[in-house]
């Protein structure tokens, strides 16, 4: 029975290294996803700020920027004689 003692002394020292390396990555783990959290946040946040100023400042620039002027009528002039015809025999023929 003396060498049941060593035996599981060496066992409990491999449980307890077990269960430190389990609390260790649980705890990396949990550090991770609160680290994804909390980025995610931060760039939602500064995602949806840019967009705010994005909306903001094309806002101002057109209370800014002068309006376009609006178009005037004017008169049409009427139909133009064609100075050239008459000055080909083609011309003369379709007449």
């Amino acid at each position: 029975m003396a060498g049941r003692g060593p035996k599981n002394a060496q066992r409990s020292r491999t449980e307890t290294e077990r269960a430190r390396l389990y609390t260790a990555r649980a705890t990396w783990h949990e550090r991770q996803n609160r680290r994804r959290t909390r980025d995610n946040l931060i760039a939602g946040v500064v995602g949806g700020l840019l967009v705010v100023g994005a909306i903001a400042s094309q806002s101002v620039h057109a209370a800014v920027v002068a309006p376009e002027p609006e178009p005037t009528e004017t008169s049409t002039p009427g139909p133009v004689e064609n100075p050239f015809s008459g000055l080909f025999s083609d011309d003369a023929a379709v007449e």
